[in-house]
């Protein structure tokens, strides 16, 4: 009776406090249950101590070790930033932050002469004040994340001052970025009339394409250093299997992600006729600088042949030796290319613009509704830019939810199948090196809860890729 009599309550209330009373609630029942998903994880962490009997001949006990301790330190980490960010996030809404900061971006603009008639302007200020706040608060986790964890475990490479410096940079151009876009995505909006949906949907499309387009050579070139791939056997190999799938590959680059961290990765862009292909340094055995420095430490002289070493000294050597050799490298863009040649893009940017589509149809029916500003503390005024990040932020989050784990799903389909696609150039046993290599480089641990990597894991698990990729090369 008594949670009855409570939800009767709560249907009896304002309506704006019923949606705010609704928005805190969903919020704490979304961070219980990541909570929840956390704890089943964690337990695997704690409990799971030796290599279980199928992963023996994959991952030996040091690096399962290591793997271990690493996602365990990451758990922790991960349970009080986010309890950090819930209690953040609740006390900015119960305390009237989001208007207060509004106010006080109205406040900053009345001394430069602007007055309530310049919403945009205000807005711009909103917004530069609010991802002030938000970089310098989430400034200590990511200085612990990155000097205390990611350097416990053998990741880091930056020096404080590379780091502060990066952060900076990155605030100034996200800015850069994100002040005029604002700016013209709320005059469309003003401006639009009945439609305005759909020229604002029109126009972040433009601007994401233009982004994508641009952001390897003039944005990410910001952060870090992008060379060609020298000419030699890879570059070649590349060239021939993409030409072999009709991929329309320009350029090849190796960027210096070395400097940063030691994590590696590897991915394409571009549209049309112009594709470019990045590999990080830490991917490849050949370029990766970090290797250079385990082979300095070992007494080994920096040779491919390495006559005159110890086998003692080579065995210790590979072990820890990072990134993949030419053959597992070919294999794991046989993999990204098959995201290509599948249409897997095409379909991600089709979803993604029609659920823009649908959330822009939706904020335009519910930007009129004054009871879910009033829920938020705006009783008076109806900015457009508060309406955006009320609807898109808040009343959309279960929605969003939803989304996220069918998108999950659909993109762990998406790697099985590009896996397979690999297969048929030929690559299924460099490929299952290569992820071999990639797990033990990156300190992935391959055993997970079932119900938290279904809900969490946007690749599947490593044992399911291997399993399915020994079937195919007994095939």
């Amino acid at each position: 009776m008594g949670m009855w009599a409570s939800l009767d309550a709560m249907w009896e209330m304002p309506a704006e406090k019923r949606i705010f009373g609704a928005v805190l609630l969903f919020s704490w029942t979304v961070y219980l249950w990541e909570t929840f998903l956390a704890q089943r994880q964690r337990r695997i962490y704690k409990t799971t101590t030796h290599v279980p009997p199928e992963l023996g001949q994959i991952m030996d006990s040091e690096t399962f070790e290591k793997s271990r301790l690493y996602q365990l330190d990451k758990s922790t980490f991960s349970f009080w930033s986010g309890l950090y960010s819930e209690i953040e996030g609740t006390l900015i809404l119960l305390f009237g932050g989001i208007p207060y900061l509004w106010r006080l971006s109205g406040r900053f603009c009345g001394y430069a002469g602007f007055g309530p008639e310049y919403e945009i302007t205000q807005s711009l200020v909103f917004l530069l004040l609010a991802t002030l706040f938000s970089a310098l608060t989430g400034l200590p986790w990511s200085l612990y994340n990155t000097f205390v964890i990611e350097e416990k475990h053998g990741f880091n490479q930056q020096t404080l001052g590379f780091f502060m410096k990066d952060a900076v940079k990155k605030f100034i151009v996200t800015q850069c970025i994100l002040l005029p876009v604002s700016s013209l995505l709320l005059y469309i909006i003003k401006i639009g009339g009945d439609y305005f949906f759909i020229y604002a949907w029109l126009f972040t499309l433009v601007v994401s394409l233009v982004l994508v387009t641009i952001y390897a050579d003039y944005i990410a070139p910001l952060f870090d250093k992008f060379t060609p791939l020298p000419e030699g056997k890879l570059k070649q190999e590349i060239e021939v299997m993409a030409k072999s799938i009709d991929f329309p590959l320009t350029k090849v680059y190796v960027v210096e992600g070395s400097k940063r961290s030691s994590h590696s990765n590897a991915y394409f862009y571009g549209f049309f006729k112009n594709k470019r292909i990045v590999l990080f340094d830490t991917l490849l055995e050949e370029y990766s600088v970090l290797n250079k420095d385990i082979l300095e430490e070992s007494g080994m002289e920096p040779r491919k042949d390495g006559e005159g070493d110890s086998e003692e000294i080579k065995a210790k050597v590979k072990n820890k030796k990072q990134g993949c050799k030419n053959e597992e490298v070919l294999a794991v863009l046989g993999h990204e290319l098959g995201h290509w040649k599948l249409g897997h893009t095409v379909k991600n940017i089709i979803i993604s613009q029609m659920n823009s589509f649908l959330c822009f149809f939706l904020f335009a029916v519910l930007i009129g509704r004054k009871e879910l500003f009033a829920a938020f503390g705006f009783y008076t005024g109806q900015p457009t830019l508060i309406g955006l990040l009320i609807i898109f932020q808040f009343i959309f989050s279960p929605y969003n939810e939803v989304l996220s784990f069918c998108l999950t799903v659909l993109s762990r389909r998406f790697e099985f199948q590009a896996d397979a696609f690999a297969k048929k150039l030929g690559k299924a046993k460099d490929l299952y090196s290569a992820l071999i290599k990639l797990n033990k480089d990156n300190l992935g641990f391959p055993v997970s809860d079932w119900l938290f990597s279904m809900w969490h894991y946007s690749h599947p698990p490593l044992l399911e890729r291997l399993q399915a990729l020994e079937n195919s090369k007994q095939d």
